[in-house]
């Protein structure tokens, strides 16, 4: 139990300095592109509306995001760049934090134990699992790529 609360508080640490941090890069790249050629678009009604709609929702995204896998650096990110209050960003980047760092200390700790079991005891094994998730991926990546390259032939068919 020792471990997981010191492996919980140390992931707790890192996730608090990695989105807030990613907040803050927001937060400046938002208040740079103000004062860019690009402050026309941005003080359009529209963009106002949206960024008045993620000042005030925005803290459940930012919750919601810490349960997902790579949603978070986009969440905080616009969260900054949109300038939500401190107020209603910081109980979201503490609680989704929290839940963040509970989930990899538990569930990523076993993981890993399993891990390291398998390739102490059955090395073999071990690799051959690693060999074929990769195999996966490189399938799904190429399946993603294939797709998208015929539904964008499609279009330009349908174009010309």
């Amino acid at each position: 139990m020792g471990k997981v609360l010191l492996t919980a508080g140390a992931l707790y640490v890192i996730v608090l300095l990695r989105a807030g941090g990613t907040f803050a890069v927001g937060w400046l790249a938002g208040a740079g592109a103000r004062r860019s050629r690009f402050a026309g678009p941005i003080s359009s009604a529209k963009f106002r509306r949206v960024e008045r709609a993620i000042q005030r929702w925005g803290a459940l995204a930012v919750a919601v995001s810490f349960l997902t896998v790579g949603f978070q650096t986009v969440a905080n990110f616009l969260a900054g760049s949109m300038r939500m209050p401190l107020s209603r960003y910081l109980p979201a980047l503490f609680v989704g934090g929290a839940a963040w760092a509970l989930i990899y200390a538990t569930a990523g700790l076993a993981v890993f134990k399993v891990i390291g079991r398998l390739f102490a005891e059955r090395t073999a094994l071990g690799v051959s699992a690693v060999v074929v998730l990769c195999l996966v991926a490189c399938g799904v990546v190429v399946y993603r790529r294939r797709r998208a390259a015929l539904s964008t032939g499609e279009v330009m068919a349908e174009e010309s």
